[in-house]
């Protein structure tokens, strides 16, 4: 499974899949529509500002609202290498995954991350580094089955691979 590594955009509790990527954009659901308007009314211009491979940090109850599986695909398009928050919303937890996107909880690191630290994770062994403070934290190991899919980078992938 990939290491990951990059600069930490931070947002706050409660980002719900309406901020993720609001209602009115719905009507194109192709990759750029999502990327151009993800986060648009939380960081003023998101989709231009964040690089390829960074992470976002939400607090708790990332993802929350209605269950739409745009908002992790926004999160993706955007150049969203892993989402890191104190927790999710389940049907978004489950809906990113899908997609193939990584997202861990680990609220002790959340609470130290500040905007722009340099951070890495390595999903394999569960640790994230905030390369700025030089301090490493613990995140949930995922399954195989999840690690798969991710790998895979998305549901239909992993099980267009199983059937073969």
């Amino acid at each position: 499974m990939a290491d990951y590594q990059g600069k930490a955009w931070k947002v706050g509790d409660d980002i719900d899949t309406d901020l993720i990527i609001p209602a009115k954009y719905l009507n194109d659901s192709s990759d750029e529509n999502l990327r151009d308007h993800c986060l648009e009314s939380v960081i003023e211009n998101f989709s231009q500002v964040i690089d390829q491979g960074d992470m976002l940090v939400g607090g708790k109850n990332f993802g929350c609202g209605s269950s739409r599986e745009h908002a992790p695909i926004a999160i993706k398009a955007s150049g969203i290498s892993v989402v890191i928050a104190k927790s999710f919303a389940r049907i978004f937890y489950r809906n990113a995954i899908n997609i193939g996107l990584p997202i861990v909880t680990a609220p002790d690191a959340v609470d130290e991350i500040e905007q722009g630290d340099e951070l890495s994770i390595d999903l394999e062994k569960g640790e994230l580094t905030n390369l700025t403070k030089g301090k490493t934290y613990q995140t949930e190991v995922f399954p195989d089955f999840i690690k798969e899919i991710i790998a895979s980078g998305n549901l239909l992938n992993y099980v267009k691979g199983r059937v073969k």
